[in-house]
């Protein structure tokens, strides 16, 4: 059955390096054991979402309510009830019995024998021999072991077992309860762009909606579901051999397994399509509904985790989405962390690089390049670090000498002469520039170059300032002599 994983101490050692399974599913059965109420109330807020189900509807799922059956008023009705409860007067063990374990346990070795018999031609719907049924439906009532790989039946008598089993449950397998949600499911479709449905039928949102349906039903249930619908899948799957496929298949099983008990075929005529092409999009995609959706596993995980527990797929959304503000400031802390070490993991790399250069330079024999390169790193020891961002120093200011020239100015004249040097970057302001420089700046373009010319033009002013004083102090002299 569905039960919880057990744990046990294995002292074999041949078993040690076998594969740990894990069981996705495991918080979700663990709720559905220790809390059925909770898992319900989880499942059907769900359910919900997905399908339409108005207030009686709903109730019926929730077993509140008798399922209103169609048909279950009419007279036919109530008589073709009457005959099939003579038919099931002689209950036995597994047959006409409700479902139990040990039931399931002996129809099991029906579906394992199927299993190794799927190339029969027209298997389920060739009927077989009649009185070898008989001993098989005896032999299975009463506990006997049957050896069925014997020879003594034939793969068609067992198939129309199985159906007859099926068939003489109480009520069918995917019970009364959830008949309306069946036909909810097939209904649902696709939206086009404007938010019209269309005819088109929406797969996903089946698949969903089937998974969440198959997590409330009954265990016993659900166990023998998923036998019956991974065999019948098998078998679809030889459909070149066995001429039977996944509708073929629906055609013959959709009366034991969905239909209600009890009704004629005229109560069902407008639903009958429905519900053949539910039991055929159950066969395709029997591999997917017997796992829970990922947010009910996460529900279920979190509920044991000491969080919310009643937490819809559309919370969850939110919570994982990227415009939550509550993760947004998380994100970009984080985010802003990694960039600090990232940076300090590439800083440290790069010291550790130019240390080692260093170290290689140092232990080169004597040599003029040698010496060039011991300068530069000297001279330049932070130029050599990529992408670093701290300034060079500025190099050190060269100390003006006192020229005689100065000295007369300032004996003489009394008025000291300031010269503001201007910042490199700086652009000189067109009036002021000469031709002389302008015609430089544009033949050379550095602002090496630039300071170069300037300088060399003071010199050339300081020098002809000397000149005119010069020549000043001189007729001074010789007018006073």
């Amino acid at each position: 059955s569905d039960a919880i994983c057990n744990f046990v101490i294995c002292n074999d050692s041949s078993l040690r390096s076998q594969p740990i399974i894990f069981n996705p599913d495991f918080f979700v059965e663990k709720l559905r054991h220790e809390k059925p109420e909770v898992f319900t109330e989880l499942v059907v807020s769900n359910i919900t979402r997905l399908i339409d189900l108005p207030g009686a509807e709903l109730a019926q799922l929730m077993g509140e309510e008798d399922p209103k059956l169609p048909g279950a008023n009419s007279t036919a009705s109530g008589f073709f009830r009457s005959l099939m409860s003579l038919k099931r007067k002689e209950k036995g063990v597994v047959f006409g019995s409700p479902l139990t374990e040990e039931g399931i346990a002996q129809v099991s070795q029906l579906i394992e024998y199927l299993h190794k018999n799927l190339r029969a031609e027209g298997l389920f719907r060739v009927p077989g021999n009649s009185i070898r049924q008989q001993i098989l439906k005896d032999a299975l009532n009463s506990g006997t072991d049957i050896d069925l790989d014997s020879g003594d039946f034939h793969s068609n008598d067992v198939a129309t077992l199985l159906k007859m089993f099926l068939g003489e449950l109480p009520e069918p397998l995917l019970t009364h309860k959830h008949f309306h949600a069946h036909l909810k499911i097939a209904d649902l479709t696709l939206f086009d762009e404007k938010g019209n449905k269309t005819s088109t039928p929406d797969k996903e949102r089946q698949i969903e909606a089937l998974q969440l349906l198959f997590l409330i039903l009954p265990a016993p249930n659900r166990s023998l579901l998923k036998l019956l619908l991974d065999l019948l899948y098998q078998t679809a799957k030889k459909q070149d051999k066995n001429k039977m496929s996944a509708h073929n298949l629906a055609l013959m099983f959709a009366p034991h397994i969905l239909w209600p008990r009890n009704v004629s075929t005229n109560d069902l005529q407008e639903n009958i399509t429905k519900l053949n092409n539910g039991v055929t999009f159950m066969i395709k995609h029997s591999q997917k509904l017997f796992k829970a959706p990922a947010y009910i596993r996460e529900c279920a995980r979190l509920h044991y985790l000491g969080s919310r527990a009643h937490t819809s797929k559309d919370d969850l959304d939110l919570l994982t989405s990227p415009g939550s503000k509550e993760l947004q400031p998380l994100k970009s802390q984080k985010r802003s962390r990694l960039d600090t070490c990232h940076q300090e993991e590439t800083q440290q790399r790069t010291e550790e690089a130019l240390k080692e250069l260093f170290r290689h330079v140092h232990n080169m024999p004597d040599s003029a390049k040698k010496k060039k390169l011991i300068r530069q790193f000297n001279k330049h020891p932070t130029a050599l670090t990529p992408g670093s961002d701290v300034p060079t120093s500025p190099a050190p200011r060269r100390t003006r000498s006192r020229s005689f020239s100065g000295l007369i100015k300032r004996k003489v004249l009394g008025t000291p002469v300031i010269l503001e040097r201007k910042s490199r970057d700086a652009t000189p302001e067109p009036e002021r520039v000469s031709k002389e420089n302008v015609h430089l700046l544009q033949k050379c373009g550095s602002p090496a170059h630039m300071s170069q010319v300037k300088l060399k033009s003071l010199e050339g002013r300081k020098e002809e300032s000397c000149r005119r004083m010069r020549a000043h102090l001189l007729s001074k002299d010789s007018s006073s002599l």
